[in-house]
């Protein structure tokens, strides 16, 4: 076949996502990106080896999909007589394999999600999951400052990163710089919320009825059976995250939307949580790890009660992962990376599916 012309083949951006293959010969952009993206996962896997984390599988098919809030493809094993899941996070395995003396294991492969296309997300996407023992959420804040700082310096060659908007026509109308080398900041939901809304009370902000009153100021439509971590985290989610163009984390992510992890000693309320941010969009979830069997029955019997009441990204109850816990689960800390909104942020790429290879589309 002959090739496209080059005004063709360059601008339309369905014919480049279904026919990748013909992309990849006329835009020498786009094999740009997929060689970033392979120094990006290159540079992390070498990062974690030299701190002695073990790279290991887990598995794809799952009897129950846990590690996330999230709706899951389903499919049947015909020998087994067994409905399964493709996973949806490989989160309590890898704490498995913590619970069974592996103190630092990673893992960087697929997880799936039967949610809708965006901009931002893809059903099967990548990721990197790690844990290590005797660790908290704050060593492991300084370590994905420690690696994001290394990885921008060896693909980019220093620590700025452009975010470009464009029109139709590919023209740049509007240019972001973010900035790596300064400590990244840190603040809480709790502080963030007041900080970008100015006119909201703190105390009010604290009290679940007056909470709803915001966000239905706000426009935000609420559940009546949202606790007021839930309000806070919709009202953080419309008004604060798109606003974070620095590197951040935002940290004392509430209990009630942290089911795996551990509360914090200071304010049961909240848990050692903490979600990276840049250019407005979240790259990392990390947490000091729930080793307490008896809590995280009590949560996940909760979050059983949320999945009965219509709420179909609660999550399952795990009883071996109940059990594994009762053996001894250290003190541990935990992460997951999103590999693809990270190749994102370094090649200036707008969607999702400009940095995945064969991304999935529409039946033509």
């Amino acid at each position: 076949r002959p090739l496209p012309d080059k005004h063709h083949g360059l601008l339309d951006k369905e014919m480049r996502y279904r026919q990748r293959y013909v992309d990849l010969i006329v835009n020498p952009e786009s094999r740009d990106v997929f060689k970033v993206r392979t120094k990006v996962i290159n540079f992390i896997r070498s990062y974690l080896n030299k701190k002695n984390f073990m790279e290991v599988e887990t598995p794809m098919l799952q009897v129950i999909p846990g590690g996330a809030a999230a709706r899951p493809f389903v499919t049947h094993h015909n020998a087994l007589d067994l409905d399964m899941y493709l996973r949806i996070a490989p989160e309590l395995y890898l704490k498995r394999l913590v619970v069974g003396g592996f103190e630092r294991v990673y893992e960087i492969n697929r997880s799936f999600r039967n949610e809708g296309l965006s901009t931002r997300h893809n059903p099967e996407f990548t990721m990197l999951e790690f844990y290590q023992a005797y660790s908290n959420y704050t060593d492991l804040m300084n370590m994905t400052e420690d690696m994001l700082r290394g990885l921008i310096t060896s693909v980019l060659g220093s620590l700025s990163v452009i975010s470009t908007s464009k029109n139709r026509e590919g023209e740049i109308i509007k240019e972001k710089e973010y900035d790596f080398s300064k400590p990244f900041g840190r603040m809480s939901v709790f502080e963030s919320i007041l900080r970008f809304n100015p006119d909201i009370d703190a105390q009010k902000l604290s009290q679940e009825t007056a909470a709803r009153s915001i966000a239905s100021d706000l426009g935000i439509p609420l559940k009546d059976t949202w606790g007021l971590g839930k309000i806070q985290i919709e009202i953080f989610e419309k008004t604060v995250e798109h606003l974070l163009d620095n590197p951040t984390f935002i940290t004392e992510y509430p209990t009630e939307v942290s089911p795996l992890a551990r509360r914090s000693d200071n304010n049961s309320f909240v848990t050692d949580r903490f979600e990276f941010f840049v250019g407005g969009k979240e790259i990392a979830n990390g947490f000091s790890e729930l080793n307490d069997a008896e809590d995280q029955a009590s949560r996940f019997s909760q979050q059983v009660a949320e999945k009965d009441a219509g709420d179909e990204e609660a999550m399952h109850y795990d009883s071996d992962y109940i059990r594994a816990l009762e053996y001894g689960l250290p003190p541990t800390a935990g992460e997951g990376i999103g590999i693809d909104r990270l190749v994102m942020l370094l090649t200036d790429s707008s969607s999702i599916r400009d940095v995945l290879l064969f991304p999935h589309m529409r039946s033509e």
